[in-house]
């Protein structure tokens, strides 16, 4: 401009490499793997030409198209081609299908790929987690399984909207919520009526469906003995349009890019998975994978929002000098990484542990109980590092022209998806109960110094003991993430890191707001984070 120069400002956040230039990244894969192929995927997620798909699937959203010119019901959704472009990125890498090959990919490093692809946009990941996840559902139906599988495992991403036959892959979405239930799916109202061909017809809604153009749902619905689960596809066999009416799509607070929708059921064609009555029981497997992911994906916005910040600190000066270099700064930055590097610790255990439980009893017991604390401890972390990395941005942060606004937006959403806080701690409370004994072999198998085992004591005696836990559920699952967290990190990360983490997470009482304790190694921790 004639007026001024532009100085003092940071650059933008664009053209790093979301792999090679993340040590806690690097270090979780290389703990239980190889990172083969994910410095070229971190490469490409974190490029200046994804980044601005990201910017354009979010500043164009999906619209929703009822009738056609002639009044025709069609139930189509209109994306922006970088909305697409992003899902073939993902694809590409094999973030939907991976670990479900012949010479499959380990959770772990499916893991890292998602946490990159996050960071690239977070809300494309939804149908990309939801076709991982519905693996083992489908599966459980030889006849679907053989029609539908091989084009889930297809490499490749196809958006046309066209009968399963004639695509080269699809997409896999989920109906589960209605009006008057929410969590409580038991209390679902739609109807399932069988016919003399094997199919049923779902008459109903679902208050929530997500990502309503993938080529089928799995949906929960009433058959004539109890809640059953069913795979609804956008085509029926004969090649003509299922009945799908949808209403309108969600006006979110976030997760922009990716449509969320309202749908009516009438006489809509829907094929049994397993046996009637059984509906909870064999989806919960793709429920459970889907909590990982949201366990992931929280870790990888927690990533963007510190790398953001320490972008900006670097390069920011105020009071003749850097932010970076600024105690108080530093104390603020510093207690956000140690949040992420317990997130990165837990996450990558429990993909870990996805991987091994086939042949560790160990390992499935940290799936069983682990999966809900976890997802509650990582998603309840994202809003508060979002919202303090926008703070240390100042009115930067606060711009939509920039990220932080968008991560601040999607901060809420992985606590709330497959299951709220409340929901994952009773999930916690219902495991403990039906195997004590289990609970009390993986807790005894975790390790640490005096300061954790005398937390490990309180919890044994604490969740050991069956009377009046459901109150302090919160209390108890937030304390039991931060120990295992730190037994894992003190095996993987960093002495500096993890003494820190003890010593302001478990040792002290808990702090309300990031820099309100006093940690040591602030500049060797920030160093620790900084993108390289």
């Amino acid at each position: 401009m004639a007026t001024h120069d532009v100085f003092n400002q940071s650059p933008i956040f664009e053209n790093v490499n979301f792999f090679t230039s993340d040590r806690a990244l690097t270090s979780a894969v290389l703990a239980y793997g190889d990172d083969k192929g994910l410095a070229n995927f971190g490469a490409i997620t974190g490029s200046a030409t994804s980044l601005e798909h990201g910017q354009l699937a979010n500043e164009f959203k999906p619209q929703l198209v009822q009738f056609d010119t002639k009044g025709y019901r069609v139930d189509k959704i209109k994306f922006h081609p970088s909305y697409h472009a992003l899902m073939s990125i993902s694809a590409k890498q094999g973030l939907h299908n991976s670990v479900w090959q012949k010479q499959p990919e380990t959770n772990v490093k499916r893991a890292a790929g998602m946490y990159m692809s996050c960071q690239m946009e977070p809300a494309h990941c939804c149908p990309i987690t939801m076709t991982n996840a519905c693996v083992p559902t489908i599966a459980k139906q030889a006849n679907i399984a053989q029609n539908w599988l091989p084009k889930v495992l297809e490499p490749n991403y196809d958006h046309r909207f066209l009968p399963m036959e004639e695509k080269t892959s699809v997409t896999i979405g989920m109906g589960m919520t209605e009006k008057q239930g929410g969590t409580d799916v038991r209390a679902n109202t739609t109807k399932a009526e069988p016919t003399s061909n094997g199919e049923y017809l779902l008459t109903g809604h679902k208050w929530f469906m997500s990502a309503p153009m993938c080529d089928a749902f799995l949906v929960l619905a009433q058959a004539p003995t109890g809640l059953s689960c069913f795979l609804v596809p956008r085509f029926t066999p004969d090649g003509n349009q299922n009945p799908i009416y949808i209403q309108r799509l969600k006006n979110k607070l976030g997760n922009i890019a990716n449509a969320s929708s309202e749908v009516e059921f009438d006489k809509t064609a829907g094929f049994l998975i397993g046996n009637e009555g059984e509906g909870v029981r064999n989806i919960i497997e793709m429920v459970t994978m889907t909590r990982l992911d949201c366990a992931i994906s929280s870790a990888g916005l927690m990533r963007n929002a510190i790398a953001q910040v320490i972008n900006h600190c670097d390069h920011r000066t105020v009071f003749q000098r850097k932010l970076i270099d600024q105690p108080l700064m530093q104390q603020v930055i510093a207690d956000m990484v140690l949040d992420h590097e317990s997130a990165m610790a837990l996450t990558f255990r429990l993909a870990h542990a996805f991987d091994a439980q086939k042949d560790s009893q160990l390992e499935k017991l940290f799936v069983r109980f682990m999966t809900p604390v976890i997802k509650y401890y990582v998603c309840k972390m994202v809003p508060a590092i979002a919202y303090e990395a926008m703070e240390c941005m100042g009115g930067n942060g606060y711009v939509e022209d920039g990220p932080m606004a968008r991560i601040y937006r999607e901060a809420p959403l992985n606590a709330i998806w497959e299951g709220s806080g409340n929901v994952m701690c009773l999930d916690f409370l219902r495991a403990l109960g039906r195997d004590r004994d289990g609970f009390a072999q993986l807790l005894d198998s975790f390790e640490g110094n005096k300061q954790l085992q005398q937390e490990k004591q309180w919890l044994a005696d604490r969740l050991l003991n069956p009377r009046g836990l459901e109150a302090d559920a919160r209390i108890i699952v937030e304390r039991l993430a931060k120990m295992v967290a730190a037994s894992i990190m003190a095996t993987t990360k960093d002495e500096f890191i993890t003494q820190n983490f003890i010593n302001t997470r478990i040792a002290a009482s808990n702090h309300q707001q990031y820099g309100a304790c006093t940690l040591n190694d602030t500049a060797q921790i920030i160093d620790y984070a900084r993108p390289a």
